[in-house]
């Protein structure tokens, strides 16, 4: 597998607030990585670095082989970074269509390449509810249009962030048949979540990050039989 993102010594917060101290790590061409740890332990700062929402205060992130920090999100979505905010993020007054349509907003020309139609393919539904407002969706529909909008610009890396946070959980199973099927496709996936459970069967590796800093990782089934794993997220002595 060849290196497709490396996060160097990462400090980054808000204002003069640090939030992330010294973070590495990296991702392997057609890996999924999960990075997990508590509310509050600066995951989802951590994807927004990368995406390019919040610029770090120190050190390196390197993708594909070209430096991307401080650079607009148009910019490292154009370099082949799709990123799923928590929520989804969803423009609710405009259609399935619309909205799977605007994920290919800096790269028009992947339209033509049928991507459209792959995307329906794997998440039948939203052919089905193409016409509807995305606020009519139900919960795991509106997670499926948010991560086919992410899929739409063919990224080289999908970021999701809690993926499964609000879902029912035969909706957690449908998204999660989802995730592995992208998997098996061979598509490189960074993954924040909750669902531990979920999340490290998944994963080819994982890191757990605490209180901004990484301080675990392994395979994902190493991480699920580690004691502090299963004391403190998964709650079993």
């Amino acid at each position: 597998m060849s290196r497709l993102l490396t996060v160097d010594n990462l400090n980054a917060g808000y204002g003069k607030v640090p939030i992330l101290r010294e973070v590495s790590f990296h991702i392997d061409s057609g890996e999924v990585v999960a990075i997990i740890g508590p509310n509050g332990a600066g995951k989802s700062t951590l994807l927004k670095n990368i995406s390019g929402l919040i610029p770090p205060f120190g050190g390196t992130i390197d993708f594909n082989g070209t430096p991307i920090e401080g650079l607009s999100p148009h910019r490292i979505t154009q370099n082949g970074i799709s990123y799923v905010p928590e929520g989804g993020r969803l423009f609710m007054n405009m259609t399935v269509r619309d909205n799977l349509l605007m994920g290919a907003f800096t790269k028009r020309d992947i339209l033509k390449t049928g991507i459209l139609e792959d995307i329906l393919t794997l998440f039948p539904i939203l052919g089905k509810r193409s016409r509807q407002y995305a606020r009519t969706l139900s919960g795991g529909e509106k997670q499926m249009l948010a991560i086919g909008r992410g899929l739409i610009s063919d990224p080289k890396l999908l970021i999701l962030d809690e993926p499964s946070l609000g879902l029912a959980p035969k909706l957690v199973d449908e998204i999660y048949e989802k995730l592995f099927a992208l998997k098996r496709r061979g598509l490189t996936v960074l993954l924040v979540e909750q669902n531990i459970t979920y999340a490290l069967e998944l994963a080819d590796r994982g890191y757990v990050l605490e209180n901004g800093r990484i301080v675990m990782e392994g395979s994902g089934r190493d991480l699920s039989i580690e004691d502090h794993i299963k004391k403190h997220y998964l709650g079993l002595a």
